[in-house]
């Protein structure tokens, strides 16, 4: 590192600024990349229970009872990924 005089330290400063603010910049898009995604990818009833390890009648029970939110589409149902893992609860 070179020696700095008292004069050079203002353009010094304005260098080091620059690129702590690209760091910062390419650290944020690193998060991005790094975060889990919320997944909104649909599943089958088959495949929620599959994934859940559950009856297709506990499955149905619990769309009922509104604790696991589905969807429809003709006489298809579907379940949101992000929406069956929020539902679960955390047990002490």
């Amino acid at each position: 590192m070179k020696n700095l005089r008292l004069e050079d330290l203002p353009s010094a400063m304005e260098i080091a600024i620059g690129k702590l603010l690209i760091m910062e910049e390419e650290l944020s898009i690193i998060r991005k990349l790094v975060q889990p995604k919320e997944s909104n990818e649909l599943l089958t009833r088959e495949e929620t229970a599959k994934y859940l390890k559950i009856s297709l009648s506990t499955l149905w029970h619990w769309s009922k009872k509104g604790i696991l939110p589905s969807y429809g589409i003709g006489n298809r149902v579907y379940y949101k990924i992000s929406e069956i893992e929020s539902s679960l609860t955390k047990i002490n």
